[in-house]
């Protein structure tokens, strides 16, 4: 029997629930379940320390439902108090690592955290009992050990929780391994029965999506939301017991989240790093030999081709890799082709309310297709495209707006009725408010965002396109096109490029470039250099190139 199978037997197909999930798994015992570059955790010890944060929360009185907020950078630490969440029957809020006090003061009380756990080790970059000191005044002077925190900011937040201190706990907090030890008393009978309560339909995550100038949305995912798409991400992936499964991308994101349960599911190994370094990142993917990579962003593919270890670095025993070339800079197919000419490249398209991945490419798939497009829909999903404005479905090739549909989507947006009503229609189809087209074979390909649409002199355009067009030029690294305003045509495109190291070229050059390539009204007007992007967890924040743009004007 072919080993990569082994997970597909009908029993374990009927696990749909998190914390049934890792039970199952327990029996792998000292196999890999996750790796990082200075730890790595078995399946039977990854269990066990999960059950024993489930423990901890049962023991503090986090009840079945309620919402327990998780605020680290990628670290086993993470990977643990998340499985035991799902174990408690509770509902894991992953809080992104980079939200500032503000925005922590709005996602702690709009989430409703009834208890938050956070990396409190001394860390040289950020200190996150610091900054929820900032983000919770009331904290000072209340002693966290009895669990009965009294935060107006928070009401409903009791239990503040610090991993890893090496002093006295900050005011408010306890230490882990206080509240560790304060779950011994409960029973694992208990944490079964939490377990064997959870049901398929249960919320098991809220994860809030990033990168816009509003307060962050609170997205409902459910517990086979998790299991089943993973499930089938790692099947269309032919992952199985045994398989090692990189993916650099942060835990507290849906983009880390996913490729962590399909490798639990499958029974494979997980391998990640606390923060996306090109040199360690490259030492893992050869030492650990991994089996399957998960790159996905263009400044995460662009970052390991430029460090000097790629060339040398060996890579052969990648069959896979989600590089999503088709939406890439020419020169990055180009790179990978080389380094891994026997590697099975892959693209994707999907977002968090897609709970990560709708569509991706099939193994079988022509190499023009993986590179061209980006797959066709994972088990469990229907994709169409149509009339942003009138809902008309598009014909094959047709440009529209791409909406989804399958038991595996979000359930809504928490506390949020209108948002919610505005993007899951009755009929069970989900607004991607993305611009993608569908070509006679249903493979799919993305084209930018509705709203990173530009308006030029009454004209729809795609930053997409433009940036197409700037990434071919033989200087350029990364390009992206915001829109600048304009007395005469409302707004008009404006570039920020980012150039390869040691190349050069000037704006008027650059604005030549396109002449000829695209129509005259989307030609970059201006071009500013930068050497960094303003970052999400995993994307360039274009709203705050528009802010920079709006501060400097380029005249």
């Amino acid at each position: 029997m072919d080993q990569r199978a082994a997970p597909g037997t009908a029993v374990e197909a009927g696990i749909l629930t998190l914390g049934a999930l890792l039970r199952a798994r327990a029996g792998l015992g000292a196999a890999d379940a996750v790796v990082f570059p200075d730890r790595r955790l078995s399946y039977a010890g990854l269990n066990a320390a999960a059950r024993r944060w489930a423990r901890a929360f049962i023991a503090a009185g986090v009840a079945p439902g309620e919402h327990v907020g998780l605020l680290f950078n990628s670290c086993p630490e993470f990977v643990e108090a998340f499985l035991g969440v799902a174990m408690a029957g509770a509902v894991a809020v992953p809080i992104n690592a980079r939200y500032q006090p503000r925005e922590l003061t709005y996602l702690i009380e709009n989430a409703d955290l009834v208890a938050l756990v956070v990396d409190g080790a001394d860390n040289p970059v950020v200190s996150f009992p610091a900054r929820l000191a900032e983000a919770l005044p009331s904290l000072a002077g209340q002693d966290g050990a009895a669990g009965g925190l009294a935060c107006p900011e928070a009401p409903r937040l009791r239990t503040l929780v610090a991993t890893g201190l090496d002093r006295e706990s900050p005011p408010g907090f306890q230490a882990d391994t206080d509240f560790l030890a304060a779950g011994e008393g409960t029973t694992e009978v208990a944490v079964d029965a939490r377990i064997e309560g959870a049901l398929p339909d249960d919320i098991g995550l809220i994860l809030y999506t990033s990168g816009t100038t509003a307060n962050p949305k609170g997205c409902l995912i459910a517990q086979r939301g998790m299991v089943a798409n993973s499930r089938n991400l790692g099947r269309r992936y032919e992952i199985g017991a045994g398989d090692r499964f990189w993916s650099p991308l942060p835990v507290f994101h849906i983009a880390g989240i996913l490729p962590l349960v399909a490798a639990i599911d499958a029974g494979a190994a997980y391998l990640t790093l606390p923060n996306f370094d090109a040199g360690v990142a490259l030492a893992m993917l050869g030492g650990e030999r991994a089996t399957h990579a998960y790159p996905c962003f263009v400044t995460i593919m662009q970052d390991l081709i430029a460090h000097p270890d790629f060339a040398a670095t060996d890579l052969s025993r990648v069959r896979l890799m989600n590089s999503n070339l088709a939406v890439q800079p020419p020169w990055i197919a180009e790179a990978m082709a080389k380094a891994m000419p026997g590697a099975v490249q892959v693209g994707t398209y999907g977002l968090t309310e897609g709970v990560g991945t709708i569509c991706t490419s099939r193994l079988s798939d022509p190499y023009e297709l993986r590179t061209g497009r980006l797959g066709v829909p994972l088990d469990d999903w229907e994709v169409k495209i149509v009339d942003p404005e009138t809902g008309a479905e598009r014909a094959p090739g047709e440009q529209g707006e791409i909406l989804a549909r399958g038991p595996n989507a979000m359930k809504g947006y928490y506390r949020d009725p209108e948002k919610t009503a505005a993007t899951l229609g009755a009929d069970g189809w989900m607004r991607t408010g993305d611009i993608g087209s569908i070509d006679a074979a249903g493979h799919i390909m993305f084209h930018g965002r509705l709203k990173d649409m530009l308006k030029v002199g009454g004209e729809n355009v795609a930053a997409a396109e433009i940036e197409a067009v700037l990434d071919t030029h033989p200087a350029v690294r990364l390009s992206q096109v915001v829109g600048m305003p304009d007395d005469r045509y409302a707004e008009v495109p404006a570039a920020f490029v980012e150039l390869k190291d040691g190349m050069t070229v000037s704006e008027d050059e650059l604005i030549a470039f396109c002449q000829g390539k695209i129509a005259r009204f989307k030609i970059p007007r201006a071009v500013r250099f930068v050497t960094a992007w303003p970052m999400s967890a995993t994307k360039i924040q274009k709203f705050q190139l528009r802010e920079a743009l709006e501060q400097t004007p380029i005249r």
